[in-house]
């Protein structure tokens, strides 16, 4: 062994006899002490842990349940919310529109146009966002001819209460409407006449699907010749559109058929009940 390894061999036997080491039953003693020490404190652990939970409950009462959690918020208009084919009375086919931000819910751009030329607003309230489509009459291949539109749809988001507020307005929003003399030019082959129609709006039906439902209608008489008298054409069919209300979703409805009013009621459940898909709150 080395000198140095040596003397610091010596220096640990001598620093070692200098240690007082505890006797047996000194050290048994030091353990029983630890113990009731660790036995203590996870004893005030539990108690703190059940006064945590009784805090709040008044004595002699249980617990309060647990509140469940809330259904999330809906945002976005999924495609599942509008009308699908298999909904409606004819093979059709989809042709999407466009989806908008901060649309207005305009019911039908006579009735706005009726109420601007009295200097009062278009009333139309405006949505959060707006999806639209419109289904297609689906032709047999051997058919050239294009499909045209049998139904329109306008599907809106607004805030809960101004989507009530569409409904509650009805009334009023179509009252200086109820019989409305509209001057504009004609033109034929020949020359340009200045003509009238006269249209009357009203609210017809209620209350026939989703939370709230409603059917507007415009009668209206063929067009005049202010001038002579002369009228153009047969009195043509009225102009009619259904609108739902499923929480805060609205849809505007219109309808390609002789028979709208029988259509939009049979369709209008249909619609409301996809719009569940979107409503706040959930259906």
């Amino acid at each position: 062994m080395r000198d140095d390894d040596l003397a610091f061999v010596e220096r640990v036997h001598r620093d070692l006899a200098d240690v007082r080491w505890p006797g047996p039953e000194e050290i048994r003693a030091r353990a029983r002490r630890r113990g009731r020490r660790r036995i203590v404190v996870a004893t005030v652990v539990l108690v703190l842990a059940g006064a945590s939970a009784l805090a709040g409950v008044a004595p002699g009462r249980s617990p309060a349940p647990a509140l469940p959690a809330a259904a999330p918020t809906r945002h976005e208009i999924p495609l599942d919310a509008l009308l699908q084919p298999e909904d409606l009375w004819q093979p059709v086919y989809t042709q999407l529109s466009q989806s908008g931000l901060g649309e207005p819910v305009q019911l039908e751009d006579t009735l706005g146009r009726c109420r601007t030329s009295q200097g009062l607003s278009d009333g139309w309230q405006t949505s959060n966002l707006s999806r639209s489509q419109t289904l297609m009459r689906k032709h047999p291949p051997s058919n050239l001819v294009l499909g045209d539109g049998v139904v329109m749809q306008d599907l809106f988001r607004l805030a809960p209460e101004t989507a009530r507020h569409v409904f509650t307005s009805l009334d009023d929003l179509v009252a200086p409407c109820a019989e409305w003399r509209s001057v504009e030019q004609l033109e034929t082959v020949d020359t340009t006449h200045t003509v009238e129609v006269i249209h009357r709006w009203a609210v017809v039906q209620r209350g026939f699907a989703g939370d709230d439902a409603a059917i507007l209608r415009d009668s209206f008489t063929a067009a005049r010749d202010v001038q002579t008298g002369q009228t153009f054409g047969n009195t043509p069919p009225p102009t009619v559109v259904a609108v739902v209300r499923v929480g805060d979703t609205v849809s505007l409805l219109r309808v390609a058929d002789d028979d709208a009013e029988a259509k939009l009621r049979q369709l209008a459940p249909a619609a409301a009940a996809r719009m569940c898909a979107a409503a706040n709150p959930a259906c």
